[in-house]
């Protein structure tokens, strides 16, 4: 009988350990889509602004026009182009359920390249999103689908590679397939935070502690006893990986927290939705990093994150009861996708102390709430913030300012701080201090600014009120925007004989840098200028523009209704 009790224990407390159930997703099934063998610049989950990284960024030897194959066998089943972003994408749908997508293209392989071209003249737009029927494109695996590039938000040559499940468009962590890549480095540990729990994660400044290797992947705080006079505490770790041969610093896997050796809280970079990749902010220690600090991922799920990678065994959210006096053991586990063990520990007791003054609620710094929609009125500002625009609770300061910028019409007004990251948009209306013309709130927009930070956005009038919604907080003001862009050709002029040039450009130039539509016509019809990065508009001479004298016109819209055109002539 007691060999039967102690088998049960043991058993037991090997339930209770495994946070996590592993994936179980074909191993072999996708092959590598370059021809060169796999080396990570960035993978699944790696911190980026306002962003989890959504797949892996594969290294092209610094190099574009790699060619890119499809992982495995399928149909083409979307195509998108965008200025920002994936740049040039394929969607490859497999019959196993799962879809791969390959990002930051050059062309396509020809015969793909040429109907994509057909569609964006059908529809006269070169951004598109385009939807194939299976039958259209079917592919094998190996293909050739297209060439590497640095297209969209790409800073450097690379592919951006992601699986996803089929049915709900959730992105897996591409590393649990089994790809060919070696990995037996663990991830490194660089430092530890702890939190008072008592108050908003956003009014109180993290206590980083450094931290030291003892041998092996092992790690301990610096001191290793902590003493804390908050009674409720949570943990974040600064932590990176990296694999076999590289020294690129990626993402960690997971990471879980024990407590005098129970697991209490963890999370795992795996399925996550591109409609919760910006719940990051609610994953990191956005108020250190806001303020130029380093990556912190938190070891607590705040109660803002819906559908959270996090899995909290005690259900407290992370957040850890000392007030007992007692010394308690800290154990952090940080784990890459192979596997591969760090660990992090350290000893925490409560002492009584001098407990910090809590910021009191005033007319003009209330406090809001996750999960909760309230608003904020003055006679000439309101804002509203929803239910899910907060992760956490936090008073939000309000004031108001006279506008130095020549072109208000609206008094200056502060909304929260920087270091407070929002969800969803919030709402902010705002009524003028002068009397505007119908044409002059036609060419009204709000503009915020955050430091160096600033965009504006058209806004829409009712009863005098303006109101527009932003995703950061900050200063807002209303301006009226009289001025057009500026079509500025690059390389020619007007009457130009382009006889020897491969290909024509322009940008387009605006007082706030808000471009809401460019449409340029070459002898009435519409002419296909591709946009990257949203910067140049490159037409490159094709069997569209043949031989002879020529006509460009391009029509350019600012974001507040500001139009201007300009025509050049030129000889093919």
């Amino acid at each position: 009988m007691r060999i039967l009790v102690i088998v049960f224990l043991l058993c037991s407390e090997m339930l209770t350990a495994q946070v996590f159930t592993p994936a179980v997703y074909p191993k072999g099934y996708f092959r590598n889509p370059l021809e060169i063998p796999m080396d990570l610049s960035g993978n699944f989950g790696e911190l980026r602004p306002n962003h989890y990284h959504m797949g892996l960024d594969l290294k092209t030897r610094a190099r574009e026009n790699q060619p890119v194959h499809a992982a495995a066998d399928g149909y083409i089943a979307r195509i998108k182009i965008e200025p920002a972003g994936f740049g040039r994408a394929i969607y490859v749908n497999h019959p196993n359920g799962y879809t791969t997508l390959y990002a930051h293209l050059n062309d396509f392989n020809p015969k793909l390249e040429a109907w994509v071209k057909e569609q964006q003249y059908k529809q006269q737009s070169w951004r598109v999103f385009l939807d194939l029927p299976a039958n259209l494109f079917p592919v094998k695996k190996g293909d050739l689908l297209a060439y590497s590039g640095n297209t969209g938000g790409s800073q450097a040559p690379h592919l951006h590679f992601e699986i996803r499940r089929s049915s709900d468009d959730v992105n897996l962590n591409p590393l649990l397939f089994g790809l060919p890549l070696t990995d037996n480095v663990p991830p490194r540990i660089l430092r530890m935070g702890i939190y008072d729990r008592t108050k908003s994660i956003y009014e109180q400044a993290a206590r980083i502690f450094p931290v030291k290797l003892t041998g092996g992947s092992n790690y301990v705080a610096s001191p290793e006893l902590i003493t804390v006079s908050f009674p409720l505490i949570s943990f974040a770790v600064g932590a990176f990986d990296t694999h076999t041969g590289s020294t690129n610093l990626n993402g960690i896997f997971e990471s879980i927290l024990y407590v005098d050796e129970q697991p209490v809280v963890g999370f795992q970079m795996d399925n996550i939705s591109y409609n919760d990749t910006r719940y990051l902010n609610a994953h990191i220690d956005y108020r250190t990093k806001a303020g130029g600090g380093p990556w912190l991922q938190q070891l607590f799920d705040l109660p803002g994150y819906i559908n959270s990678i996090y899995k909290n065994v005690k259900n407290s959210g992370g957040a850890i009861d000392v007030s007992d006096g007692a010394v308690h053991t800290i154990r952090m586990e940080v784990k890459d996708t192979y596997l591969n063990t760090s660990t992090l520990t350290c000893k925490v007791q409560y002492k009584a102390g001098v407990a910090s003054t809590p910021i009191a609620a005033s007319t003009n710094n209330p406090m809001f709430y996750p999960l909760m929609l309230d608003g904020f009125e003055r006679e000439d500002c309101e804002f509203f913030i929803g239910e899910r625009c907060l992760y956490d609770s936090v008073h939000i300061r309000y004031n108001r300012t006279i506008s130095a910028n020549a072109q208000a019409v609206s008094a200056q007004h502060s909304v929260g701080a920087n270091y407070i990251p929002l969800q969803e948009p919030f709402l902010i209306r705002i009524q003028p201090t002068q009397t505007l013309t119908p044409a002059q709130q036609q060419r009204t927009v709000m503009l915020w600014t955050s430091g160096t930070k600033k965009e504006v956005q058209k806004v829409e009038w009712q009863n005098n009120w303006a109101s527009a919604r932003f995703r950061d907080f900050g200063n807002f003001q209303l301006l009226v925007d009289e001025e057009a862009p500026t079509i500025v050709p690059i390389g020619f002029t007007d009457g130009a004989d382009l006889s020897k040039a491969t290909r024509i450009a322009f940008t387009v130039k605006d007082n706030y840098d808000k471009i809401k539509n460019v449409r340029p016509m070459m002898d009435g019809k519409w002419l296909r200028f591709t946009n990257d990065k949203g910067k140049t508009f490159i037409y490159r001479f094709d069997e569209l523009c043949p031989p002879g004298k020529h006509e460009l016109t391009i029509y350019a819209e600012d974001e507040a209704g500001n139009p201007t055109s300009k025509t050049f002539t030129f000889t093919r």
